[in-house]
């Protein structure tokens, strides 16, 4: 995994290190920095659905995650407002799918992240994420 050695991104990898739901699914963090990030899952048996094809909220849990990582680069704590997904292409048990996070724009507390997963060179969906900084709790 290459990352950024900064505060930022060691928040991120370390909200990454709690989420028991990615882990369950067996995504992997590869790269993180600034506004960006990369994961990988393969889809198993269990995440197949009865047409035999992945499911389609795996595939959504695997872009959110890219773009939870992404957007918490930063530092702050920042979650979804909404999100929305685009699916191009089915995939399969055993395919190995690659989400790729990135920030569009960021404005006062809010973000714009468009993250692409792929099957190799596949584009198998295109999500996009509208992300809100939370505001620091009071001491």
């Amino acid at each position: 995994m290459t990352r950024k050695k900064d505060g930022a991104t060691e928040a991120a990898r370390h909200m990454f290190d709690a989420d028991r739901a990615a882990r369950g699914l067996g995504i992997e963090l590869l790269e993180i920095a600034e506004g960006s990030a990369v994961l990988r899952m393969t889809v198993t048996a269990d995440m197949v659905n009865g047409h035999g094809i992945a499911h389609g909220g795996c595939v959504f849990l695997l872009a959110d995650t890219a773009f939870a990582c992404a957007c918490n680069s930063h530092g702050p704590v920042t979650v979804a407002a909404a999100a929305d997904i685009d699916f191009a292409a089915s995939a399969r048990e055993g395919d190995v799918l690659t989400a790729e996070a990135v920030q569009r724009v960021g404005f006062g507390r809010s973000g714009i992240y468009d993250v692409t997963v792929r099957r190799g060179d596949e584009v198998v969906a295109e999500f996009r994420g509208r992300s809100r900084t939370l505001r620091a709790a009071p001491d």
